[in-house]
């Protein structure tokens, strides 16, 4: 691993409903140093044909690559799109630092289309896989804001992904413990993530976060996104 990137500009028990609950409003806040894992060089799916099906082992599959995860505005003129691997440290400290202030500045406002594309390395495999496969099943049974909700649990808990983290993120959420588990360990959004990282090499990316203004590579830092933005608009 290397680091390519400069720095950030920015800087008891419960039950599982409650548990649930916290899960969906999550983020990381923290500020750290922004640095990029170096590779080897919007919304759920809307047709019933589209639609996961489900196996008898509770696996998921689905009939063609799913679109881009959304937030704020799916009709916006600016499109920020990052591509990330759940398994690289960088991509943890991008989604917990500097997303929050995208998502403050211009995401709740509706300013912008964000989307998110999976570029596993991988870091970590099969972890890097796994995890975006864990996210991809959220978003084929839940929608786009489900997904959201895990990929921040996924960063979060960077540390324990594996088959028993994705089991239990799944019965927390109420999407299915063996379902997600086995999304995630049979790799049943292949295809979507392996079309998502074909995309970002075509793009030139060679390591992860690697962030995208209206198709223009731009540092994953709070300031060169918003002035990216900014300028866009």
């Amino acid at each position: 691993m290397d680091q390519n990137r400069g720095p950030a500009d920015r800087t008891g028990d419960r039950s599982t409903s409650t548990r649930r609950r916290m899960l969906l409003g999550a983020s990381g806040v923290a500020l750290t140093s922004l640095a990029g894992c170096l590779g080897l060089g919007g919304g759920s799916a809307s047709a019933d044909s589209d639609l996961p099906n489900y196996n008898a082992s509770g696996g998921l599959s689905v009939n063609q690559p799913l679109d881009a995860p959304v937030k704020g505005d799916p009709n916006a003129s600016v499109t920020v799109a990052a591509y990330e691997d759940y398994a690289c440290p960088h991509c943890q400290e991008y989604v917990q630092n500097v997303v929050p202030e995208i998502q403050s500045d211009y995401i709740d406002s509706n300013d912008i289309r964000y989307e998110h594309h999976d570029f596993p390395i991988p870091v970590d495999d099969p972890a890097s896989y796994t995890a975006a496969n864990a996210a991809r099943a959220a978003q084929a049974l839940a929608g786009d804001q489900a997904f959201w909700t895990y990929l921040d649990q996924l960063f979060a808990n960077q540390s324990s992904l594996g088959p028993e983290f994705y089991a239990s993120l799944g019965e927390e959420t109420g999407l299915g413990a063996n379902r997600i588990r086995n999304a995630a360990t049979n790799r049943r959004f292949e295809r979507t993530i392996v079309s998502d990282k074909q995309q970002g090499m075509q793009k030139g990316i060679e390591g992860t976060p690697a962030v995208f203004v209206n198709g223009t590579a731009v540092d994953p830092t709070v300031d060169a996104i918003s002035s990216a933005i900014d300028a866009a608009q």
